[in-house]
This record gives C-alpha cells, structure tokens and sequence, in this order.
C-alpha cells in the first residue's frame, strides 16, 4: 500500500514539473526536489545553478550544483531522466537493486574525475553555463576550497525489497570514494583526499519529507562506524524522559563530524542564525599557541539527540552512536575547529567538553522547543535569535488567515501552504471534487512559507540574502515582521499588509515569466537578476526616503504588471545581467550573487544611476509613486475569518464522511471516539467547534496523512459546498465593501431586501452578520447555515452568485438512520428533532 502511494505521490510532482506545453522539465522537477531536500537539512538553500552537461559517449552527467554556506561542499544534482518520463510503467518504477542506482552515480563521479583532471576543459565554450564549474574544479583554488563533494541522485522511483508476499519500501545506502589530488599552495605542493558521498533521493525519501511536515530527517552518528571511536561518558542526570551525559570530545572527532555533515549538525535556529564562512580569532589562537588549555578556556558544546547506544567495558561507560544528533550550542566552536585544521594548524591536542543530553519519548515539537530552549538559554558565543522559524509562527497562522478570507479584485483567492503537503492533503479529502479544488487555486496561485520569505526580502536592499534562499532568507523575513531586528515593533499583519505581499509575489512570479527559461531566456542567471532588479525599483522608491513609495497595490488592483511596468523591468533585467557579469570578481555568477559586496557595487554603479534617471524610468517612477502621508492603513476594523473557515471546512466533509473515518480507520481511542461526536454533533446542529476541537480534527487528519493516506482515497463521500460558497459569497461582499468604501450595513442591507422579495426564509440574518461585520466579528456557523437558505434553489446548478458550489446532498435514508443510532449513545438530540428525523424516515419508506 505504501509502495502505491510513493506512486501517487510521483504524479502529482511529475504534473507539478511540466512546462505549458505539458512537457516534463528536469529544470522544474529539480526545482520541485530542493525545496524538500532544504526541509530534510540536506541542503542549505534552494538556490542552485542551472549548469546542464551530458556526455552520451563516455556516459557523463550533471543537471546542477550548489555550494554550501560555509563554502567547504559542492552538492551536485544528478537526474535519472528515464524516472520522470510520462509513460513509463509501474515495474519500470519499482527498483529493487542497488547496482541500478549506482549506474547513475557513475555518470556524476566520472564527469568529476574527469573535471578534477581538466580534461573537460576543452570541450565546453566560454559561455556554457557548466564552464565556471569545471574551471573551479580543476583549479588548485578549487582544489583548496572543497574538500567534500556531495551527489545528489534524484530518481522518482520507488525503491523497494521484493522478498515477501508484497514489496515494500527499502532503503539503500552507497558507499562513500575518494579521490586523491595534488595542487600547489602558498608555492608548495599540496595533497588531500577528496571525500565523495552519494546519496538517493527516490520517491522513498521524498514522500517521506512530506508526511513529516517539513520536519527534519534523524542524523544518526555511528561513531564507532564511522571514526573507530566510542565516547567515555559520565551520566550525569536522569528522569523519567531525559537523560544527560557529561565527556571530553578530541577536536579531531568535532572537525571530522564537521567534514561530513556540515551544518547538518546545527539545530536549525542556531544553523540560519551563525555565520560559518572565518574563524573566530580566539578559537584560533588558542589552537595554535596553547591547544592543551583549550578545553579550560572554551565554554564547551552541547548536544541533543533522542536515542543512544551504549556499552558498558570494565565499569566504563562508552556511547557508541547517537540518534537525531545536533548540537544546539557550540556551533561556532565546532565549525572554527574544522576551518582551523583546514587552514594548516594541528589539533590533535586539542580537546573540548560536551554535554549530551538524550530526551527519551518526546514528540517532534516536543523536542523542537526543548532544543529551542537549550539553544536560547545555554547559547552564550553568539546571540541566537528566539524568532520561531517553525510554522507555529503567530504571523504565519494570521497570514493563512487572510489567504483563507481576502478576495482579488477579479473575485480569485490565493493559497497559502503554511505547512508542507497541506495542499496535497486538501486534494485528497476533496476526493472526486479533487478538480473544482484545483480550478480554484491554480498553480500559479499558491505559494509556500519558503517562498514567502523570497518574495517578501526582494522588495528591499538584500537581494543577495534572496538569493542565499533556505531558512536565511526565511528567518530574516520573520524577524522583520515580528520586530525583532533592530527592536522594532512588529509589522501589523493586516489586509493592507497581506494585499502587498500578494503584489510583492504578483511581481516576482511576472518577471520570472519576463526573464523566461531555457534557450527563450534572457540569459543564464535568473535567480539572481530577479531579485537584484526587484531590489533596485525599491532603492530608488521606498528606499531613497524622498517622501513617496512605490504604490504595490496597483498590482494589486491589475493582479499584473501593466505593459509599461513590464517593459520597464524588461529592459533593467537584460542591464542587470551585464552588471552581475561585470561587477563578479569570480566566473561563478551564480554563486558570487550572494555576497553583499556585489549588490553595493552594482547599485552605486553609474550604469545603475544612468538606467535609472533616464526619462523612460522617471516616468515610471512618477506613475507609480504615491506620497507617504497618503500612504495610510486601513482604519476599518478588520475581521479575521479564520476561525469561521476551519469550521466550514470541517461541517462541509458532513457526518458521514467520519463515520467513514471512523469505520476505516479503526484503533482510535475513547477520548479520540468522544471528540469525532461532539464533531458529528456539531454538524448536526450548525454549531460552532472550539479552539480544541479544531485543532483535535487538525491532528486527527495529520495523524491519517502520516500512518493512513488510503483512507481519504476509500472514503467516497461527496462533500457539501453550500455552506462553503455561502461563506465565499459573505466574505466576497465584505471585501467588496472595504475595497469601495461602502458601509457594510447598508450593502448587506441591500442583499436582505432581495431575499425578501424573492420570499426567502431567514432573511433578517443579513442584517445580523453586517452588524457583526462591522463590529469586527465574523459571523457564525448558524448564521452562515440560515444565509444559505438564500441560495438553495440557485444551488442546483453548482454555483452560488459566482462562488464555485456542488449542490446540496440529497437526504439519504442511512444517514438518517445512522444519525437515530448515534443518538442512542449521545443521547444530545431534542424529542422535537428525533420526531423529525422518524417523520423524515416514515416518508423515506412510503411507497
């Protein structure tokens, strides 16, 4: 079953990787990968150069590269092209040996052996966007710099054990190689070895990412295996789920775990935070003039991990390997120990004390917040940002609101994915509806908070931390709307604030259409020209402090750039691809576009200052610009719908459809058996869930994601979208309202009087959520049941006035049935109700 969904997973990201011609791309199929390889703490960032090479007659491949933050690994990309063709069969899709997989990474590790020699060197052009690459490679500069080469196998295959009645999952691990060069330094002659890892990211590890919510893939440290080592160990604490361990670690060990895993090791908070590339200057003049009291001045590291392995020799107790390792203080003093040895000095005399703590039983946020708590109380060498990069973010739930509840001008809203996979989830519930779902959120109108960070740190003066991507980019988002950089006061995340980051998107997504891709683009480095215009338009409006700002909600307004914006960031893009190009002091475009060197030197060119005061672009400026003290936020008290929707969104599934789950899904527990009938009952009666409950169905939908997909495939219920379009149709007229200016009573009132005079029921209810409105609350769960009265009969055809709806189920005799019998055991319906439901059942069964 699992093997199925690995497949079915495959489908939707081989649909997600198409061109607008329907072609899969390996351009966007790798795209769709970094993301969750980010996610998995494989990568650092998202960002990656586009530098295609294939060799057929010698059997040589690569689709791309990246450099690590702390610039030590190239990660290379290798696609299996055969995987994501569109016809090919389940079996072709199902691998079950280990020397299929290897082939592949044969294509990579020859063409690095052959790039390391300079045998390739020949025989690309100047302008080949593998060129920087394969000079860096063969350079004793490159040999210097890189000291792990990491390839990436992408194949969206299965990977699968075939012994035993079915096939289930497997996993394969690859050998490490090395390669040993020779190069001159400082005018000597210079030799290492060159560590190449491998490893396969098959639809087994990606599937894996996404039922995890983005969560982190477990690290775990064998280092017996790995250095021939076991730590000496003294416990030092113990309860019930928490265990710790005090030892002394040789440097050698921290710089050898450094080596292999980087930042991988680093609690996320204090990974995006620390900067790696240098070393601290007192580390490294302790190494190198008193290494033997290193240990007495260093304040030590500190580790986490949820599982250990030990041995008891001679009374001694020794750890032999440790699970979901990361140190949460001490990063710097790992890091600067590995560049130090780097950079010539010894450290086998030097050594460091640790504290190992093992928290036993804990859930993934559980452990997440002791970690954050270790990380922000014991992290003394350098100030950790508190900032919760999780999506537990406070923001982040009230920009999910606002994407839930505000409406474009043209009546469309977007999708903000907050957690991984949520999307995908609500495709699956939908079920045979899966395709209005789809219509409504187009692809090009959603975005992830990954994503969010990108769009939103363009419009401003940091487009090389843009380009940076990962969680740098993300946590400088959060930071500057939570107020903590600089002790600011946090950004209000309101409609005005929400309406200009959809622009702010609107903007990025149309010049990526602009700038366009492959042998149509205009030229090879989009990922950095983007944001590096972007940030250019808002040095010269919001940025210069004349008294005006760049007016975003004219996109809003057009949802596009007019033509005169278009052709005007047109024109800048192809100047900034010859300004990237002449102000890079390396050939690597890609990877020099994040030093911030780069950015103050291209805008404080003349190039820059003549582009921009040209007529074409004061006219654009003036268009475009609006007075600061215009520039006013919306007085009205907004309403936050979030709540209202969650519940629409739980009442819309209907009763039937948890019975269901119920049913199938089986093993739930009395408390979990207790909640799913105050639900049903709530649907029953249109009442409003609580906080608790809410987050309890929330939970519940997650836990089936994660242990029992199937489920939402077999449960084939078709959902009732009434009381969804009704509520649709009350926040469209209530964004309406606001965007004209028009009192929410008096427009409402007009809707009333409609209804009055098409003899509807309940018409009075309009008057009541205006009112509400108003007031800043929004309206019911009954108050949206007894409005879309208004709407049955209009119903029928599957639209409620231009909101997307299915028409209302018919009444079903089991259901009815069912609902009798579950009131035998809840014993919550009035006599008035269960006569009514045994008058409905009575006409159900007259012939």
């Amino acid at each position: 079953m699992q093997i199925e969904e690995f497949l079915s997973y495959r489908k939707d990201i081989i649909d997600s990787s198409k061109d607008e011609e329907g072609f899969v791309q390996q351009t966007l199929f790798l795209s769709q990968i970094l993301p969750l390889m980010v996610d998995a703490k494989l990568l650092d960032s998202e960002d990656w150069n586009d530098s295609y090479y294939l060799n057929p007659s010698e059997n040589l491949k690569l689709n791309g590269y990246t450099v690590n933050e702390s610039s030590e690994r190239l990660q290379l990309f290798i696609i299996d092209e055969k995987s994501i063709e569109i016809n090919a069969t389940e079996n072709d899709l199902q691998i079950s040996t280990k020397s299929h997989y290897e082939n592949q990474f044969k294509r990579a590790t020859k063409f690095l052996d052959k790039a390391i020699k300079g045998y390739l060197n020949d025989e690309v052009q100047d302008a080949d966007p593998i060129r920087p690459l394969l000079s860096q490679l063969s350079s004793s500069a490159g040999a210097d710099q890189f000291d792990v080469l990491e390839v990436f196998l992408i194949s969206a295959t299965a990977t699968i054990e075939t012994r035993g009645a079915m096939p289930q999952p497997k996993r394969i691990e690859f050998d490490d190689e090395t390669i040993t060069i020779s190069f001159t330094k400082n005018r000597e002659q210079v030799k290492k070895d060159l560590l190449i890892i491998k490893k396969l990211i098959d639809l087994n590890f990606l599937y894996n990412v996404i039922i995890s919510q983005g969560n982190r893939e477990s690290l775990i440290v064998d280092f017996e295996s790995l250095f021939n080592f076991k730590i000496e160990v003294i416990k030092a604490a113990e309860e019930e789920n928490f265990e710790s361990y005090l030892c002394v670690l040789p440097a050698r060990i921290l710089s050898e775990l450094y080596k292999r895993y980087s930042s991988r090791l680093l609690e996320k908070n204090v990974r995006s935070f620390l900067q790696f590339k240098g070393v601290n200057k007192g580390i490294r003049e302790t190494i190198r003039e008193s290494p033997e009291k290193f240990i007495a001045y260093n304040n030590g590291i500190t580790i986490t991990s949820i599982a250990k392995e030990l041995e008891t020799i001679n009374g001694k107790t020794f750890i032999k390997s440790l699970t979901d390792f990361q140190i949460v203080n001490g990063g710097q003093t790992t890091a600067s120990i590995y560049f130090t040895q780097k950079d010539g000095f010894p450290i086998d005399r030097v050594k460091v004390m640790a504290k190992i703590n093992v928290a036993l039983d804990v859930t993934e946020e559980g452990l997440d917040t002791l970690i954050s708590d270790i990380s922000r109380y014991s992290n003394s060498q350098t100030r950790v940002s508190s900032v919760d990069l999780s999506s537990r973010s406070p923001q982040l739930s009230r920009l999910k609101a606002l994407s839930d509840s505000v409406v474009t001008p043209s009546g469309k809203k977007w999708f903000f994915e907050k957690s991984r996979g949520e999307f995908n989830t609500k495709l699956r519930i939908a079920g045979s509806n899966r395709a209005r779902i789809e219509k409504e959120y187009p692809k090009n109108y959603r975005f992830s908070k990954e994503q969010l960070g990108k769009y939103y740190t363009a419009w401003g003066e940091q487009p090389y931390v843009v380009k940076k991507g990962g969680e740098k980019v993300f946590r400088y988002f959060l930071e500057e709307i939570t107020g903590e950089t600089r002790g600011r006061k946090a950004n209000s995340v309101n409609r005005r604030f929400y309406e200009e980051l959809i622009s702010k998107i609107i903007l990025f997504k149309e010049l990526e259409r602009i700038y366009g891709q492959g042998k149509r683009a205009l030229g090879q480095i989009r990922s950095a020209v983007i944001p590096y215009s972007i940030s250019i338009l808002y040095l010269y409006t919001d940025g210069a402090k004349l008294g005006k700002q760049f007016d975003l909600l004219k996109i809003w307004k057009k949802e596009k750039l007019e033509d005169d914006l278009a052709a005007f960031f047109n024109e800048l893009m192809k100047l900034m691809n010859e300004l990237i190009k002449k102000y890079s002091v390396s050939d690597d475009f890609g990877e020099y576009s994040k030093n911030k060197n780069l950015w103050d030197n291209i805008s404080n060119s003349h190039e820059i200052r003549e582009f921009m005061t040209s007529a074409t672009s004061q006219d654009i400026l003036n268009k475009y610009a609006i007075p600061t003290n215009e520039y006013k936020v919306l007085e009205q008290k907004e309403v936050d719908f979030e709540r209202i929707q969650m519940n629409i969104d739980i009442l819309s599934k209907g009763m039937e459809f948890y019975n269901e789950l119920r049913a199938k899904y089986g093993g739930l527990s009395n408390v979990q058996e207790s909640k799913l009938d105050i639900i049903v009952s709530s649907i029953i009666k249109f009442e409003d869930l609580s906080e608790e409950m809410i987050r309890f169905e929330n939970n519940l939908m997650m836990e089936l994601r994660k242990n029992r997909p199937e489920i939402f495939d077999q449960i084939d219920i078709k959902q009732n979208y009434l009381l969804e379009s009704t509520l649709k149709f009350i926040v469209l007229k209530y964004n309406q309202a606001i965007e004209n200016g028009i009192d929410l009573i008096d427009f409402f009132k007009t809707i009333e009087k409609k209804s009055v005079a098409e003899k509807k029921k309940y018409t009075s209810v309009f008057s009541t959520i205006a009112l509400n409105l108003s007031k800043g609350t929004a309206p019911s769960v009954k108050d949206v049941e007894l409005a879309s009265n208004y709407f049955k009969e209009e119903a029928s055809d599957g639209k409620v006035n231009g909101c997307s709806s299915e028409s209302s189920q018919k009444i079903d005799l089991n259901i009815l049935k069912k609902m009798v019998e579950w009131d035998s055991r809840m014993r919550i319906l009035t006599r008035g109700e269960l006569n009514y439901l045994a008058w409905i059942i009575r006409i159900k069964l007259t012939p």
